[in-house]
């Protein structure tokens, strides 16, 4: 949970970074993979990112509207939809809550919780999709940057 909105926006904007190079490594001829039917593609796993931060956030109370709402993205479209969504919701954080707010507590989701732990499951959320990506776009032939350390391709070249 945070207590303070200095460590979460120092955390949230580290994690968005890692995000954007991730999705910079798509293409669009990528998009379309997918686990298998009728699961996320990853172009649906990228904007779903973006919506999550405004459909997350605005259930607990900021005043945040989605971005784009269409059937069909680019590569290079959604990771500009995840920064502009990204920066949006930081701004707005800043202007709306509080240190003080991170320790309420409120009802989200059906359970009881902190508005602190609400930006950390935001945190997990967004990781947890961050994974998913990253096995489609090794399918996909693609190139995974490293998130947490250096990934396959750049251990090997740290070999050399």
């Amino acid at each position: 949970m945070f207590r303070s909105l200095e460590d979460f926006v120092r955390t949230w904007e580290r994690e968005t970074a890692q995000t954007v190079k991730l999705m910079d490594h798509l293409t669009d001829e990528s998009l379309s993979q997918q686990v298998a039917p009728d699961h996320f593609t990853l172009e649906k796993l990228g904007v779903h990112l973006s919506q999550a931060i405004t459909y997350m956030m605005s259930s607990a109370g900021l005043d945040l509207q989605p971005k784009k709402e269409r059937d069909s993205f680019k590569a290079e479209e959604i990771s500009a939809l995840y920064k502009e969504t990204a920066e949006e919701f930081v701004s707005t954080l800043q202007e709306q809550w509080n240190d003080e707010k991170l320790t309420e507590t409120t009802t989200f989701f059906g359970s009881e919780t902190t508005y602190g732990t609400i930006l950390l499951l935001l945190l997990q959320h967004q990781t947890h999709h961050r994974g998913q990506m990253t096995v489609l776009m090794r399918q996909a032939g693609l190139t995974v940057p490293g998130m947490v350390g250096p990934s396959r391709e750049e251990w090997a070249a740290m070999k050399r």
